[in-house]
């Protein structure tokens, strides 16, 4: 049996799963991403998780944070979650350290990928996936394939201007993104400005939202607007079968859904009004399963 690694790098923690080609998850492994050590920990914390999946792997897929160039493995740029992470060798490094065949691409297009997979988008070949969490990223695949752009750097639907981001500074250095009103943490600082009572997660202000509190329905309504608004203009440039929607803002309940889809719904043309928005089926494994997807496609 063909066992490989499936790896999802972020700036928090690092997962690994031991995953058959039937996608079978053998073994799990999660640890917290060292990011403050620099890059050379975080490597060497992503080599750990494999070693401690105890499985014989004959590749590693790696789906990391950043923008990665997958035809070298290298990671062409980072934000300050991963300080230093920018120009990091990665899939030479791990080969090195692992000594197997290595793959590395985008987490979020890592998550697309085992969406596509075993989740959600099984059976589409033409995919927008958005993750909204922390930040707000995307993946588009084509015919079954990710759409990497000239620079590697496509997929960003977290910078797509939206008018009520108008001057808002996102945390790309620009105003004015989708990012800046819908991503988790402006959500929170949103709710923040407005609440009765302060609150240490999303997950309660969609509590609240669901118990009937004004404040908490308005903040949530508007940035699922923003970001169907957002969504929909990019269906509208990539005419997409079917678009996902994960990350831990997905887990929010009808106050969130329902504006998301009537929002997107209203800016598609008229072809493209029966694409649907599904939200994603794989939670937590979507990235290591597209990761282990892109090391059984390594070893072919």
């Amino acid at each position: 049996m063909t066992l490989v690694a499936g790896i999802d790098i972020g700036g928090t923690k690092t997962a690994a799963g031991l995953v058959d080609a039937s996608g079978t998850v053998h073994a799990r492994h999660t640890l917290p991403t060292p990011a403050a050590d620099g890059p050379a920990a975080v490597v060497a914390a992503a080599v750990r998780a494999v070693r401690e999946l105890s499985g014989p792997v004959t590749a590693v897929g790696v789906g990391s944070a950043g923008v990665v160039d997958p035809r070298s493995g290298r990671i062409v740029s980072a934000t300050d979650a991963l300080p230093g992470w920018a120009g990091t060798e990665l899939r030479r490094d791990l080969e090195r350290a692992l000594g197997v065949p290595v793959a590395v691409d985008n987490d979020v297009h890592a998550h697309a990928l085992g969406e596509a997979w075993l989740g959600a988008a099984a059976g589409h070949r033409h995919v927008l996936l958005v993750a909204a969490g922390t930040g707000i990223g995307g993946s588009l695949l084509i015919d079954g394939r990710v759409h990497h752009g000239a620079r590697s750097a496509a997929g960003h639907a977290g910078h797509v201007p939206v008018p009520s981001a108008a001057g808002i500074p996102c945390t790309c250095g620009g105003s004015g993104h989708v990012e800046a009103v819908a991503s988790g943490p402006a959500l929170l600082a949103a709710y923040a400005t407005s609440a009765s009572a302060p609150v240490s997660s999303l997950a309660e202000v969609s509590a609240r939202a669901a118990g009937g509190e004004e404040a908490a329905r308005r903040v949530l309504a508007g940035g699922a607007r923003a970001l169907g608004e957002a969504l929909g203009g990019i269906v509208n440039m990539t005419a997409p079968e079917l678009v996902l929607v994960g990350g831990g803002v997905s887990n929010c309940g009808p106050e969130w859904w329902e504006p998301l889809r009537e929002a997107f719904a209203a800016e598609l043309l008229p072809p493209l009004k029966d694409v649907e928005l599904r939200r994603g089926a794989l939670g937590a494994d979507a990235a290591v399963l597209g990761a282990a997807r892109l090391a059984l496609e390594a070893v072919r």
